[in-house]
């Protein structure tokens, strides 16, 4: 890249590539756009022109970069419908709110990028670009050059950066501590020889001692601190790191200066105690992160072992999921957890869906039945026809709509960010101002006025702030997808909290959205099994609705379906109908008069026909869930569309009285914007596709959904299974969660007020200002997490 300096002016006629992206510039220009203006000014304050050595898009390895492990870069970035491209990565070496601040400003101003967002606490890195999807290199290198080491998700072991982390610390903690009670002893010694008349010479032997101690312990202990903070110096920015890296090396640099000029007090046991402490404080805030972190991660390991492929010849595979063809078969054993989306080919099993579903109770999957990475099939082998793997399946789906609802910028998160961002000039000004005040102002010597602006440093970073809300976030999010909602929208719970009306639709909704044949004392069971013999024969609701009463059974032969009408097969007895009233012939008029509902008719020879009954059953958990909502006192409303009968018998027996029926799409759509205008706060529970204009309508939305729609459906949020009491339980995530944001906030800007002037007027040693910050953080985390811990609200 160009140095800014070097940009000469350009000759009549001359053609001159941009000094950015290497395309054609403007007339009169060297860029050719105000994007690449800004981002080359940008890239060439941080000291990156390293990477733009070539005028293409492919970036140049800068020094010891090249020797960092090459990433797979392949399974980390996706190429989205619309031609962008999106990459996530696991990001090592951030510390605060001024890291993301960083990586989010400088990936934002690449000219091909449309939005970068870094979850502080995941570690995890969505960016997404318009172009070839060979530029993840390019940001990669960035992201390197920026002092952070990238990771691919997913990866195990020793390459899991996060994992290294914690084991860096763990080293450094233990030779930290182990050092410090050497040179606490030795200490102990100087401050005994003071009251016993220690001579000067061998005081100086000792400081000498703890010195040849300190030195090697804080070069090696506090690289965790100095690779961060060089990293952001490098850029030209600062983090949390520099000046805890200050504090310390200026705390060892002092007591050597002592030393050397053999004065009486040195601070080397001061200044490995303080990293003892700071380092105690980064693992403890780093096996909270990793408690705290998404859910996905849980989500992705699932989906990673690999699958037993049958080939052509019948033998039986090994193979990565990603790697396995859409309609290729697989076999499952027992116990086994699948791996990829498919149908059952053959077998009949029990099925774990609590990862998809929520649900705790296995459920029964036969031939034709789907089924979803991450379910664990119980009870027997089955081979399963793939129909989707990898990127492409729910279990994908669901992580990527988690981290959207993660990585979203809500309101609290962007006050927190902002806050965050600016800290860095005003904490070393404040440490600068405190320093000159206390050494011009008051006289004090420059050695105990430097610690006390080393605590200012130390003291004032905003970590807490930082955390506050995404760490909530991060709990909710996934204390929610193990019950089986998931958020898609990053305001959802701040608009959730703020619910006091809920309004239900009716089918599919607070009913289960498929018939269930009534029982009738005058249908027998042999009745019953005929009816099953011919409806196994058709996909008709109805006709599935017959075979599950009945069981597993026989088809009957030669069945023949007659469109719009139903079934006929020719028995032993003559021609045995089951379908539609004015198919299978006159009906006694009293039955079709008490008709009410979906009904079939089975007509068999001699007989008088046989009405079959529908009803659509409420969720099993409907009337407790509504009676739950009342008692915290949120209203209920019905809409529906269906028949006025059907509705007034529902909301009887869920006990609802507020209730419309007949109600189009249109009308439900008014109906929630009058109830919004006369200041209600309303929920839409709905069907996430048949309802889009009444979800829009409402304040926030939840739609239930089976597998195949949470892609599709546009509500705020989703919930699987056959029960509504997720419902329930959102809402009081939703007040819990900001109940615990405001705490968390509050406590964080508590904290700065009090620990700030605490720390400039001198009464707090660099030591207890390391433990101070540190405990802060882990505060705002524990409060965090007790969302997890808090017993299922559910009714």
């Amino acid at each position: 890249m160009t140095d800014q300096a070097a940009l000469q002016p350009r000759m009549p006629g001359e053609t001159v590539l941009c000094a950015h992206c290497g395309q054609p510039a403007l007339p009169g220009s060297h860029f050719c756009s105000p994007g690449c203006e800004g981002a080359h000014g940008l890239i060439h304050d941080l000291g990156l022109d390293a990477y733009y050595a070539r005028r293409d898009v492919a970036a140049k390895p800068v020094g010891d970069l090249s020797e960092e492990a090459p990433l797979d870069l392949a399974s980390a970035t996706d190429t989205l419908p619309g031609g962008d491209c999106q990459m996530r990565l696991v990001l090592d070496g951030l510390t605060c709110g001024a890291c993301v601040w960083l990586i989010e400003s400088v990936l934002r101003r690449e000219p091909e990028v449309v939005s970068a967002r870094v979850n502080l606490t995941s570690s995890r890195l969505a960016l997404r670009w318009h172009g070839d999807a060979a530029l993840a290199a390019r940001f990669v290198d960035i992201l390197r050059r920026l002092g952070y080491r990238p990771a691919v998700p997913g990866t195990d072991g020793a390459d899991d950066p996060q994992k290294r982390s914690e084991r860096e610390l763990v080293r450094a903690m233990a030779l930290a501590g182990f050092s410090a009670m050497n040179i606490m002893l030795l200490s102990v010694s100087i401050w005994s020889g003071h009251a016993g008349g220690m001579g000067e010479a061998t005081r100086t032997m000792m400081h000498w001692l703890s010195a040849l101690i300190a030195i090697p312990t804080v070069a090696y202990a506090g690289r965790p601190f100095f690779r961060s903070a060089i990293g952001a110096l490098r850029a030209r920015r600062s983090n949390m790191d520099v000046p805890i890296s200050i504090g310390v090396t200026l705390a060892t640099l002092t007591s050597l200066w002592e030393t050397l000029r053999h004065g009486q007090h040195a601070y080397f046991d001061g200044a490995v105690m303080l990293l003892f402490f700071l380092l105690i404080g980064r693992f403890l805030d780093a096996r909270a992160r990793g408690r705290a972190r998404s859910a996905a991660e849980h989500l992705l390991a699932l989906g990673r072992a690999p699958v037993m492929m049958l080939g052509p010849d019948g033998s039986a595979v090994p193979t990565p999921p990603a790697q396995v063809p859409v309609g290729a078969t697989v076999l499952v054993a027992v116990g086994e957890r699948i791996g990829v989306d498919g149908a059952i080919a053959a077998g009949t099993s029990d099925i774990d869906t609590s990862v998809v579903t929520g649900e705790s109770n296995p459920q029964a999957a036969g031939v034709g039945d789907k089924v979803f990475a991450g379910m664990v099939n119980l009870s027997a082998p089955l081979r399963v026809t793939v129909t989707a793997r990898g990127e492409d399946t729910l279990l994908a789906e669901i992580v990527r709509l988690m981290e959207s609802a993660e990585q979203g910028r809500a309101r609290f998160v962007a006050l927190a960010d902002r806050v965050a961002r600016n800290y860095t000039p005003v904490v070393h000004t404040a440490a600068i101002a405190t320093f000159l005040a206390w050494t011009l102002g008051v006289g004090l010597a420059w050695q105990p006025a430097l610690f006390i602006a080393v605590s200012v440093l130390i003291i004032t970073c905003p970590c807490a702030l930082a955390l506050a809300v995404p760490a909530v976030q991060v709990v909710a999010t996934g204390r929610l997808m193990r019950q089986g909602v998931l958020l898609k929208s990053p305001t959802a719970l701040e608009r959730l909290a703020k619910v006091d009306l809920v309004v239900f639709d009716k089918t599919g909704t607070l009913t289960l959205g498929r018939p269930e044949l009534q029982a009738d004392p005058a249908r027998s069971a042999a009745d019953l099994e005929l009816a099953a013999g011919l409806a196994r024969f058709s996909r008709h609701p109805l006709s599935r609705a017959i075979a599950r009463a009945a069981g597993p059974g026989p088809v009957a032969h030669d069945v023949r379906e007659v469109p719009g009408a139903g079934l006929e097969w020719d028995g032993p007895n003559g021609t045995v109908r089951l379908g539609r009233r004015g198919f299978v012939g006159p009906v006694p008029a009293p039955l079709v008069e008490n008709a009410a509902g979906p009904e079939l008719w089975l007509a068999q020879p001699g007989r008088a026909p046989l009405r079959f009954s529908f009803i659509d059953a409420p969720r099993p958990d409907a009337a407790a869930t509504v009676a739950t909502l009342r008692q915290r006192g949120y209203g209920v409303a019905l809409l529906s569309g269906d028949r006025e009968g059907a509705v007034a018998a529902l909301a009887d027996q869920l006990g609802i009285s507020d209730w419309r029926a007949g109600v189009d799409p249109a009308g439900k759509a008014a109906a929630l914007a009058a109830m919004r205008a006369e200041g209600r706060r309303v929920l839409m529970v709905g069907d996430g596709l048949n309802d889009a204009a009444a979800l829009a309508s409402a304040n926030v939305s939840v739609s239930p959904s089976t597998a195949v729609d949470v892609a599709q459906t546009a509500a705020d949020s989703i919930f699987q299974g056959d029960h509504l009491a997720p419902v329930a339980e959102l809402l009081w995530v939703a007040k819990r969660s900001e109940r615990l944001v405001t705490q968390n906030l509050a406590f964080s800007l508590l904290y700065n007020l009090c620990a700030v002037p605490i720390a400039m007027l001198g009464h707090a040693t660099p030591l207890i200002a390391a433990l101070a910050m540190s405990s802060s953080s882990l505060v705002v985390l524990v409060n965090a997490l007790r969302l997890s811990r808090v017993k299922r609200s559910l009714p």
